[in-house]
């Protein structure tokens, strides 16, 4: 007998969707993709709508909704699809806001569904053995380096400028969803730098610094305006030796040899434990990565750089 999959709708037709979502939806057993809502875009083989509303009416047998729409416009088409008993999945960040994502916690524990706030990077191939490399060890310093060309990966998208769109730290909050996966500790803010474009809401560039109550230094920069090879890297020194977390988590080198390695599933992984949770009637909502880009536009002081144009 065939094993029951769950129908699924994808909220939102950009590139994110169709780069990542959709091929992780092809690929994970668990799901069958039956229906899309995007206002100006459709996937061929499914039934296409223009909004969440249309398509909620109209399947009543799709139990579960991932939304892949920018995180400013996010929370009322989530709080739609927990209304009406569906399952929800947030692209990361999960919201434009703390407190909209806090709202929806509390709907669907009401409602009685899965929420689910997905943080992609922690599922990259080398992250776990990081996080286990680390246990136990005399961390001393960590150097978060995340610099991408925002044209390459957000080509023509306003919105990532808008304010809600949280510019570099929308690759940003990969890194920092990695470091807060990996550290032993909880660590927070203590300073920052924000670099805003004089014709943008939000920033291009950024430098952070953490307190570590175990006494490492730790630091991040961000930065959307490299050319050439990117740089998603997390160096961490300790008594014991030195590690870089490469390529995103793709690869570990400790003491330059590579330990760790492994292609890109990321999104595969997500759609894995979505359906798990669904299984298990439990939520998964880590707002920790957002707690620290939340306390960066706190505590940040506010540089002005060249203009930006595409």
């Amino acid at each position: 007998m065939a094993k029951h999959t769950l129908e699924i709708a994808i909220v939102g037709v950009g590139k994110i969707a169709r780069d990542q979502h959709i091929p992780a939806i092809s690929g994970t057993p668990a799901f069958t993709l039956k229906a899309t809502a995007s206002r100006n875009a459709q996937v061929g083989g499914v039934d296409g709508y223009g909004d969440l509303d249309t398509l909620l009416n109209a399947h009543p047998e799709i139990t579960c909704i991932s939304l892949c729409t920018p995180p400013q416009v996010r929370y009322a088409d989530a709080r739609r699809a927990l209304l009406a008993g569906r399952h929800v999945m947030l692209e990361k960040p999960p919201g434009a806001t703390l407190s909209e994502v806090h709202d929806l916690i509390s709907l669907a524990e009401a409602r009685g569904v899965t929420l689910f706030a997905t943080w992609h990077s922690r599922h990259a191939a080398s992250v776990t053995a990081a996080r286990d490399w680390l246990q136990g060890k005399d961390i001393t310093g960590v150097e978060v380096i995340w610099k991408e060309d925002v044209r390459r990966w957000h080509p023509g998208q306003e919105w990532i400028w808008q304010a809600g769109g949280l510019g570099v730290f929308d690759p940003g909050i990969n890194a920092l969803s990695v470091l807060s996966a990996i550290y032993p500790r909880a660590l927070h803010l203590s300073a920052a730098e924000l670099y805003f474009p004089e014709n943008r809401d939000t920033p291009i560039a950024a430098d952070l610094t953490f307190n570590d109550p175990g006494g490492a230094n730790v630091s991040a920069v961000f930065d959307w305006r490299q050319t050439g090879p990117q740089t998603w890297d997390v160096k961490i020194e300790t008594s014991d030796g030195t590690a870089i977390l490469r390529d995103g988590g793709a690869r570990l080198v400790v003491d330059g040899t590579e330990i760790s390695a492994g292609s890109d599933h990321e999104y595969r992984a997500l759609y894995a434990q979505f359906s798990e949770l669904v299984a298990t009637g439990a939520s998964d909502v880590d707002l920790t990565p957002m707690f620290h880009v939340a306390d960066a536009f706190t505590l940040g002081r506010r540089r002005a750089v060249a203009p930006f144009d595409w």
